[in-house]
């Protein structure tokens, strides 16, 4: 596995390093030594689906007011531009965003460190993103920022998203 820092502390991207032969190849996807060695969570208690079927769905910003949440996110079919949103008010970094596109085809996933809002964009139809997540979900904590907040300025890469009417009614950041 290969695990490279995004802009963002303690935000990776994680690729695969595939053992290749005649058959194709073998690849880890997580392994607990590895994370550990970086101190990133070795336990999640949910594992989750997102199904799109279509191009240009936006599901986010999201976050769990109360009890923070790692994630780590994996597209398996399509792509996806996913972004992650820095809400941890000790850092410099607070208010700031960082994305990186998701391909199934890569089998790239990206770590989301406890304290950042979640959100993504599908860059082509039927997409699916796997979570794995550290905490169990809380409804009570469910959270989240406007996908279009002038304060993020986010880089949406498809105009006119298709949205949950949850979604269109989240609060900006300030």
């Amino acid at each position: 596995m290969k695990f490279t820092p995004l802009a963002l502390p303690g935000a990776l991207e994680i690729g695969i390093q595939p053992e290749t032969d005649a058959r194709g190849f073998f690849a880890r996807l997580f392994d607990i030594e590895a994370f550990a060695a970086r101190g990133l969570p070795t336990h999640f208690a949910q594992h989750s689906m997102s199904y799109n079927e279509r191009a240009g769905t936006l599901r986010g910003l999201h976050y769990q007011a109360g009890r923070l949440e790692a994630k780590l996110v994996r597209c398996v079919a399509g792509r996806a531009f996913d972004v992650i949103v820095d809400l941890r008010r000790s850092l410099p970094t607070y208010g700031q965003w960082c994305a990186v596109e998701l391909v199934a085809d890569r089998r790239n996933a990206v770590f989301i460190p406890a304290g950042c809002a979640h959100g993504f964009q599908t860059l082509a139809d039927r997409t699916e993103l796997t979570y794995q997540i550290d905490v169990a979900y809380d409804p009570q904590g469910a959270a989240g920022i406007r996908w279009d907040d002038p304060s993020l300025a986010i880089a949406w890469p498809l105009p006119d998203p298709i949205l949950s009417a949850r979604d269109r009614a989240l609060p900006y950041l300030a």
